[in-house]
């Protein structure tokens, strides 16, 4: 008589189908799968091999503290039947004496996340018995076309799936400079910090069962990540800093990759990580998004809008000098803004808004009650729609808002000009398998200047005015403060340096820089005047500098200059300007920028003539050399070369290195104090342990600069 079949031994196969499911750069030790895709496994028996005609194979896969069948947390299937009402599915591949190997396969709508594994044997007898195989991680699949995360590029799914590091755009639009950045979502515990992540999320707390049965879908879960990785509701990743002070943590400028913070957060029973601004926010968020497979990019948008009241308008506020005040409303006009894309279908929207959606992790206003914002819709961004979920009309405002200027004086304030086109330019993200920068400007607004920018301005201020007077009670419209828009009959205001309509500009202003702006040295510069009139032209201007942080928040002016400038019918001429470095090293803030300004008016004339000017002083980078050939488990030095640009002593220098895949964690290096203009380098020794193309990221700090940065590419190759 046949006895009860008795598993002995299980192989999950991990290596293999890891490798078949992209994911063995997370590890081949423990089974990680994509959903909607077939992984094997073999059983292994004491007594007798299986025979499929006494014996049924029933696998029981369960995922979250409360498995449900109904809300499919928990999902039971035979491999006897191929028509199970369960929509996993498991085949028999081959069968031998004493061993059986089957497929299991996932649908593509499965919760992501850690699962149990465990089977019932019923043999012939009646005899049942049960056993627990193992544990996996299920993820998304973009190599699946019925995963609403499908990618249907293979470089697109290597570029926003695979990569590991990449390049953070940061600056001003007219010094755009590559921040590189070690994203190191395959690194090691960075898969269970990504479901820890989820588990402490308020969704997770207040309704665990709900919760991972949503797991489902990459519109709930990007929420859910965005929320956790800033901390304003919960404990999330990153404490948000923007004051200048951060002697309790790091600055922000700092960091040159996810992975110590993502591992400084864990260690630390998941305590945030001080600090973050705009740019980390979104590298954290890329990693996390990356590792658990949902396709994701950062992308950075300068003189980005934050409209706080929905009006579509920024107002800025400037007093006799040009320089830009705070204003009550906290209307302003970032420098730069970074957030994230990630790829998805959206069938919760009409058809045609699928695709890559903004995801915004920095928190700026809360979204149902949390801090977050998206995913909303390019496609809708750009046609104006933004009635579509989610927070579609906060992230229209941030690349394509107009922006309001008014001079403050004597307690009034007074309208000087309304630009259409300043807000939102070179909008930015990596190249696909490349280091040169792609401008996407085109996927969120049309050309400025274009009728149908300025129409697709108009439909949405009438979708939120329409929206504001749904939701109101009293049925009041949306009315903007000061003043009304303009309207499609109203002529356009020009981008010109000057802040009057073109048809009435009879004086220009502009200033010229006439050398490169270093830190360390003198900032050298002339304001351009000319008289386009045929009457002569008196002016007096007033010039102003102060630093600005990159969120557009001024700082007190540091210099200020009056000129008074005659100009003849039709003449030009500039008046020079220099601030030494004596006069704005101290009042420099970390994002280096000063805004130039200069409000000019004729003696004549009431009207106000400003421009402006923002300048990044810039660093010499870190050289990094790789000396010799780079091979798995090979030693291999590395050179970093550095320098103190200042002319004068710096002190408390630190150097920090890292790579994914070259460097097992991220390394120190405590300098000391440099001299006036020090050069300098070190060796690095490490071993590589992974193949293929990988990044080296150095970052210097002291007391005087904390960001001068560098990066080399290196290709590793297989040990012989």
């Amino acid at each position: 008589m046949a006895q009860g079949l008795e598993v002995a031994l299980t192989d999950l196969q991990s290596s293999r189908n890891n490798v078949r499911h992209h994911t063995e750069e997370i590890t081949v030790d423990h089974l990680l799968v994509r959903r909607g895709q077939a992984f094997n496994l073999t059983l292994y028996f004491r007594n007798r091999g299986f025979q499929p005609g006494l014996d049924n194979i029933i696998f029981v896969v369960e995922t979250g503290p409360l498995p449900d069948l109904a809300l499919g947390t928990r999902a039971v299937f035979s491999l006897a039947r191929h028509h199970s009402p369960s929509p996993w599915i498991a085949w028999l591949e081959t069968n031998g004496a004493t061993s059986t190997e089957v497929s299991l396969c996932a649908p593509p709508t499965a919760a992501v996340g850690r699962y149990l594994l465990k089977i019932h044997i019923d043999s012939f007898q009646g005899s049942v018995t049960a056993y627990q195989l193992g544990e996996f991680i299920l993820l998304f699949n973009p190599w699946c076309p019925e995963d609403a995360v499908y990618l249907d590029s293979e470089p697109q799914r290597q570029e926003y799936v695979m990569n590991d590091y990449g390049f953070i755009y940061q600056g001003s639009k007219n010094w755009i400079r590559p921040c590189p950045w070690n994203y190191g979502q395959f690194e090691e515990k960075i898969i269970d910090i990504c479901l820890k992540l989820l588990d402490k999320s308020l969704h997770f707390q207040t309704d665990p069962a709900t919760d991972c049965a949503l797991r489902g879908s990459p519109v709930y879960v990007s929420r859910v990540v965005c929320a956790m990785i800033n901390s304003n509701d919960d404990n999330g990743v990153l404490n948000g800093n923007w004051s200048e002070n951060y002697t309790d943590g790091a600055n922000p400028a700092e960091w040159t990759g996810s992975v110590a913070i993502l591992k400084q957060w864990y260690a630390t029973g998941c305590q945030p990580v001080r600090y973050g601004q705009c740019w980390v926010f979104a590298a954290v968020m890329c990693t996390v998004m990356r590792c658990l497979g949902i396709p994701t990019r950062v992308i950075t948008n300068f003189d980005s809008g934050h409209d706080t009241d929905g009006n579509l308008i920024i107002d800025e506020y400037y007093d006799n000098t040009g320089r830009i005040l705070g204003n009550k409303k906290k209307d302003t006009i970032w420098n730069f803004h970074v957030w994230n894309e990630c790829w998805m279908a959206r069938k919760d929207l009409p058809p045609g808004y699928g695709g890559w959606q903004v995801l915004d992790a920095t928190p700026q206003e809360m979204s149902n009650g949390v801090y977050c914002c998206g995913p909303a819709s390019v496609r809708a961004i750009k046609d104006g729609e933004v009635d579509l979920n989610y927070d579609t009309p906060f992230v229209f405002s941030m690349v394509n808002a107009d922006c309001m200027s008014w001079l403050v004086q004597g307690g009034k304030e007074q309208k000087l000009h309304q630009d259409t086109s300043s807000v939102g330019n070179f909008i930015s993200t990596k190249s696909i398998q490349s280091d040169e920068r792609d401008d996407i400007t085109e996927n969120y607004k049309y050309e400025e200047g274009s009728l149908q920018e300025r129409q697709v301005f108009l439909k949405a201020l009438q979708k939120l005015k329409a929206g504001r007077f749904h939701s109101s009670r009293r049925g009041a419209d949306l009315q903007p403060s000061r003043p009304t828009p303009l309207s499609q009959d109203s002529p356009r205001r020009l981008h010109t340096p000057s802040l009057r309509p073109s048809d009435v500009v009879q004086v220009s202003l502009k200033f010229k820089l006439l050398d490169p702006p270093n830190m360390g040295q003198d900032i050298c510069f002339v304001l351009l005047a000319f008289n386009m009139s045929s009457q002569f032209k008196d002016l007096k201007v007033n010039l102003s500098a102060q630093s600005l942080l990159h969120d557009g928040s001024p700082l007190s002016p540091f210099w200020q200059d009056i000129a008074f400038i005659t100009l003849s019918p039709k003449e030009a001429k500039t008046y020079p300007c220099k601030i030494s470095y004596s006069q704005y090293s101290q009042y420099l803030s970390t994002d280096k920028l000063i805004r130039i300004s200069a409000l000019g008016e004729e003696k004549s004339s009431p009207e106000k003539i400003l421009v402006n000017k923002i300048i990044t002083l810039s660093y010499p980078s870190i050289t990094i050399n790789v000396l010799g050939a780079a091979v798995v488990n090979q030693p291999l030095s590395i050179q970093v070369i550095f320098s103190n640009p200042l002319s004068e002593q710096v002190e408390d220098c630190v150097l920090t290195v890292e790579g994914s895949g070259l460097f097992k964690k991220q390394q120190k290096v405590f300098l000391g104090v440099l001299k006036p203009q020090h050069r300098g380098s070190i060796i690095l020794e490490t071993v590589p342990f992974k193949s293929g193309q990988r990044q080296i990221q150095a970052n210097m700090r002291s007391n005087k600069f904390k960001d001068i940065k560098g990066y080399r590419n290196v290709y590793v190759d297989f040990a012989l």
